[in-house]
C-alpha cells in the first residue's frame, strides 16, 4: 500500500501547473559537472505558466535566470515577470542555483566546463528542453534572460547554444568565458576582461554555429555599477558583435565599441542611453546605459534585493526587445 501511496503523489507532482501559478520541477544533465565544486548534476527549476494558457495557441518561453543572494522566487517578484507573463502570454522558465555549487546562489559562470557549455550551462539547457517538449514550444519562440551571474551565465547558454534561442538580454554582467576561476572573476567584475581571451571565443564560438548564426541581444547596465565594472558590458557587446558576424578589423582595440547608432525606444528614453551596433544589416546588439543605476534590475520591486524601482522598468524592455525578435 506505501508504494502505492508513494507512485500515486510522484504522478500527482508531475501534472502541469496550474495556469497562473508556479511549479518547482528539477533536471539532471550527464554533463552538469562542475569544475570548482563538487555538486550534483542538476538543479530546481520553477515553471510559470501565464492565466489563460489554455488560449495561447503558440505561447513562448522565457528563461529568467536570477543572480547572487537571490532565489528565482524573489527574482520574479523583484522583476514582476509573472505579470508580464499574464499579459502577453509567456511561460517562464527560473532555474535555482544550489548552495552546493555556490554558497552564495551564484551560477559559476566562471567554472571553466559551465564556459565550454558543460556544467550548469548544460543542466540549464537540459530544463529548457524539458520545458520546451512538454508545452510544444518552438525554438525560435525561447528567449533568455539573465542578472549579474545569472547574466553571465545566459551569456554562455547565448553563445555556446545559439539554436536554442531566439534572442538574449544580459542585465549587468560579464562576458562568456570571462575568468577562469573565482579569484580571477573578481578581477573581471571589478575591471572587466581581457579583450583578446572574449573576442576569441567570440570567433570560436561563430565558427562553430556556421556564418549563417545568429544572436540578437540586449545589454542593460548601470552607470554606477559598483560590483560589476560598467565596462563589462562593453565587452558583451563587442563579443556578440563578432557572433553575429562583424569582422574583428572591424573592431576597434581594446575596451571600445565600433560607432553607433542612437535610438529612443521608451517612454522614459531621458532615463537611459540606447546605443545599437549592427553587423551587416542586422541588428547585433543593443546596449542600454542607465544612469545612475547601482547593482540592481533596473524598474524592480525595491522590497526585494538587488532590485531599483528609481529607473526605467527593465522588464518591459527586455519582454519588447523579445517581442521584436
Amino acid at each position: 500500500m506505501k508504494r502505492i501511496v508513494a507512485w500515486l503523489a510522484a504522478r500527482l507532482r508531475r501534472r502541469a501547473p496550474a495556469p497562473g501559478r508556479f511549479s518547482l520541477s528539477r533536471k539532471a544533465s550527464l554533463h552538469g559537472f562542475l569544475a570548482v565544486a563538487a555538486a550534483p548534476p542538476w538543479r530546481e527549476y520553477l515553471l510559470y505558466l501565464p492565466r489563460r494558457m489554455d488560449a495561447i495557441r503558440r505561447p513562448a518561453l522565457v528563461v529568467w535566470i536570477h543572480g547572487c543572494r537571490q532565489d528565482p522566487e524573489a527574482f520574479a517578484a523583484g522583476t514582476r515577470i509573472a505579470r508580464f507573463a499574464d499579459e502577453r502570454g509567456f511561460v517562464v522558465l527560473l532555474p535555482r542555483q544550489s548552495r552546493l555549487a555556490n554558497s552564495e546562489r551564484c551560477w559559476n559562470w566562471f567554472d571553466r566546463r559551465t564556459a565550454g557549455g558543460a556544467g550548469e550551462a548544460a543542466i540549464v539547457a537540459a530544463q529548457v528542453l524539458e520545458v520546451m517538449e512538454k508545452y510544444g514550444i518552438g525554438p525560435r519562440r525561447v528567449y533568455l534572460a539573465g542578472l549579474s551571474s545569472g547574466g553571465g551565465l545566459a551569456a554562455t547558454l547565448a553563445l555556446r547554444m545559439p539554436g536554442l534561442f531566439a534572442a538574449a538580454a544580459f542585465h549587468s554582467a560579464v562576458p562568456c568565458g570571462a575568468a577562469s576561476d573565482a579569484h580571477d572573476a573578481g578581477r573581471v567584475m571589478a575591471e572587466g576582461p581581457k579583450n583578446a581571451v572574449t573576442d576569441a571565443l567570440a570567433a570560436e564560438a561563430r565558427a562553430a554555429a556556421g556564418a549563417k548564426a545568429r544572436m540578437p541581444v540586449m545589454v542593460i547596465h548601470g552607470s554606477a555599477d559598483g560590483t560589476v565594472a560598467p565596462v563589462n558590458a562593453v565587452y558583451l557587446v563587442r563579443q556578440f558583435l563578432l557572433f553575429n558576424g562583424m569582422a574583428a578589423h572591424e573592431l576597434p582595440h581594446g575596451a571600445a565599441l565600433p560607432p553607433a547608432q542612437m535610438r529612443a525606444v521608451h517612454p522614459r528614453a531621458s532615463d537611459y542611453l540606447m546605443s545599437e551596433y549592427y553587423a551587416g544589416r542586422r541588428l547585433a546588439a543593443r546596449l542600454a546605459t542607465v544612469p545612475g543605476l547601482g547593482h540592481a534590475w533596473s524598474g524592480g520591486d525595491p522590497a526585494y534585493e538587488y532590485c531599483d524601482d528609481q529607473h526605467l522598468d527593465a522588464t518591459a524592455l527586455v519582454c519588447d526587445f523579445f517581442a521584436a525578435h
